[in-house]
Order: C-alpha cells, then structure tokens, then sequence
C-alpha cells in the first residue's frame, strides 16, 4: 500500500504541473529550475534516510514519510511564483525520496522472511498506483483547482497512512543473516556493520545498473510523446499512448517478476532484461512508423521492468538500508540524466539518435548483471 500511495500521489502531483505553471507565472526555464527541487530534495534526503531507518527501523521511517508525503504535496498548489515553488518542491522531494529508501528497506527485510524474490510485486505496486494517479487527475483536472485536487490527495494519502501504518509499526522484521551473530541488545539501534570494499564496489555496481534503468524511464517520460509526434507525425492522442503503454507493460512485467526470478534467477533475469530492453529502444527510436514505434515502446517496458527492483534489492541484500539509499540516489540520478542528456543529444543530432542510448545503457546494465553474477544467487 505505501509503495502504490508513492506512485499515485507523485503522478497525480505530475498531471497539474501545468496548472501549477499557469498559477506561478513561471516561463518553461524558470519552471524547469523549479522542478529540479524534486530532485534535489529527493537525493540530498536518500542517504540521510539510510541512516534513519538503521537508527529508528525502516518501518516507522515509512510511516513517518507516508505522513509528510501527503501533507507535503499539497504545497505547491499554494505558490504565487518559481521561487517559492522551488522551495515548496524541495519539502515534497524530501519526502518523496525518504519514502523510496524507507520502503525499500522495508521490502527487503519482508523478501528475507519471505524467502521469495517477491520485490517486483512491490515495485509493480508502486506502477499500479502511479497509473491510478494519473488517470483520475486527467479526469478531474478540467473540474477541479489544483488547489483542491492536491488537498485531496493529500487527504487520501493521510487516510491510507492511518490504515495501513499500525499494521507496519506492530510487525518487527526479522533479523538479516549479518545481524545475526550479532548481541541480541539494542536491535534498532544497532550499528551497521562495515563493509569490507569488494562488497562496497558491488553495491556501487548495482547502483550504477539500477542508473541505466532509470535513464530508460526518465527519458520516455519526457521525449517518448515528442518523439512519436514530431519524428513520426502521430496524432497528440496516440502519442500520448506511448507512455502509457510503456507504463502499463513495465507494471505487468513487474507483476510476473517474482515467477520469472523464481524461474531464471536474478543474473539471467538482469541479463535478458537489459538485452529485451535495448532491442525494444531501439525499435522504439529507429521505427519508420508510428504502430512499430509503439510496439518497441512496450517490448522496452517488458525489459526494464525487473531490473531496477533486483538491483535495489541486491544492494539491501549486502548493505541494508545503505544499500538501498546507495542504489536508489544511483537509480533517481539516472531518472534525472536522462531527459537533459537525450534534449542535448537530439539539438546536435537528432532525437531519433538520442534514444538510442537508452538501448545502449539498457544493454550496459545486462553486461554489469552478467559481471555481478557471482554476487547473485543466480
């Protein structure tokens, strides 16, 4: 539930940037300035979140973000100009970005107890609710203010938090194999032990794969509708399909994810991912028509479903919540490289061109799962 309320309430704050743009006065630059308080909050917050959750536990530091999150995204729609959005966005990144690191870590001690690779289902959550999101804020954007549709949401939020928080603050995850031999006194307070470097290098190698997943989403939400309707002349509607289809392929990849790692393992699941995924982008971007564009759009959904949620949860494997900040700060950076690198790419080329590198990282992150197979259970 906390992993869905993440997803929709970031989308349903996504669908009234432009309101909230209107509302600010803010020009296509300054707004860009703005938004980037999102991120920076977001990755500024990941570490500090890691710390927290070893201090306090991973439960109680998600209920805690699964207050400040919805009481949070209602402040934007509450600004009279860039400046105070940006700061505004920072709180609500913050949020946002604590949220990440804290359910992670949470999902990773359940996949211990659970003894099963159930982490896509987490993650499948997570893209359920961002559809949600989206969908009802299109159909209540033209009737509603942004002011009054972000109060709701942040009144959602607040509900589904009460509902489902004392159910997560009364259960006490077991106890990882590290922490095992460890004195029985102080559990939540217990110091991390340290890593020796060679399992430091892994957790960077899985933060750098869970990167180029991320890259792949971030520029398809932003460049994939351009790219359909100003290389391939595809009617606004249909264009703005094919994030929506891209969307809805990862969340059903992401719900067979746990069958497909009981099955393959998590090497070979990295592995075909990434190479499904870079062959989808470049189908995606180097289609002549609009319908095989769309059809490689959804193959590339169906490749990097898996691999960003194996990838988190490896590095939680090997470092607990540290981990899981390490390669979610690594993963956020890649989702906010990749619209500004693929804009760049495209004024010096072409922006055809420019989404190939989301093949070309998506078949990176196969050959690092491939290297990272002695540090899997594959």
């Amino acid at each position: 539930m906390f992993f869905a309320l993440d997803g929709f309430l970031f989308a349903g704050w996504v669908v009234r940037i432009p309101a909230i743009k209107q509302q600010t006065g803010a020009s296509a630059s300054t707004l860009g300035l703005a938004l980037l308080g999102v991120s920076a909050g977001a990755v500024i917050t990941m570490m500090l979140t890691g710390r927290l959750c070893r201090r306090y536990g991973s439960h109680a530091v998600t209920v805690a973000c699964g207050v400040l999150l919805p009481l949070s995204i209602a402040l934007p729609a509450q600004t009279h100009s860039a400046l105070s959005l940006g700061l505004v966005l920072l709180v609500f990144g913050a949020a946002y970005g604590g949220m990440n690191v804290a359910m992670n870590s949470a999902a990773v001690d359940l996949v211990a107890e659970l003894r099963r690779p159930v982490m896509p289902s987490f993650h499948a959550a997570f893209s359920l609710g961002g559809m949600v999101g989206a969908g009802l804020g299109g159909l209540v954007a033209g009737g509603l203010s942004a002011s009054t549709h972000l109060f709701l949401l942040a009144g959602i939020g607040l509900l589904v938090t009460a509902f489902a928080g004392p159910a997560l603050l009364r259960h006490r995850p077991a106890r990882t194999a590290p922490e095992a031999h460890t004195s029985q006194r102080q559990p939540q307070r217990q110091p991390q032990r340290k890593l020796d470097p060679r399992a430091r290098r892994i957790v960077v190698l899985f933060g750098v794969i869970a990167l180029c997943t991320a890259y792949g989403e971030g520029a398809l939400a932003d460049w994939g509708a351009l790219h359909l309707e100003q290389d391939l002349d595809a009617h606004p509607g249909l264009a703005a399909a094919g994030y929506a289809l891209f969307a809805l392929t990862m969340t059903i990849g992401r719900l067979t994810g746990t069958l497909l790692l009981e099955r393959l393992g998590q090497t070979r699941t990295l592995v075909l991912g990434g190479a499904v995924a870079a062959a989808g982008m470049l189908l995606g971007a180097l289609a002549p028509t609009v319908w095989l564009a769309l059809a490689g759009f959804a193959v590339t959904g169906l490749g990097l479903a898996n691999i960003f949620p194996v990838a988190v949860g490896r590095a939680g494997e090997l470092a607990g919540p540290s981990g899981v900040a390490a390669a979610s700060t690594l993963g956020y950076g890649g989702m906010l490289l990749g619209p500004p690198a693929i804009g760049f790419l495209a004024d010096w080329f072409s922006l055809p061109l420019a989404l190939t590198t989301v093949a070309l990282l998506a078949a990176a992150a196969a050959a690092l799962g491939y290297g990272a197979r002695n540090a899997t259970h594959a």
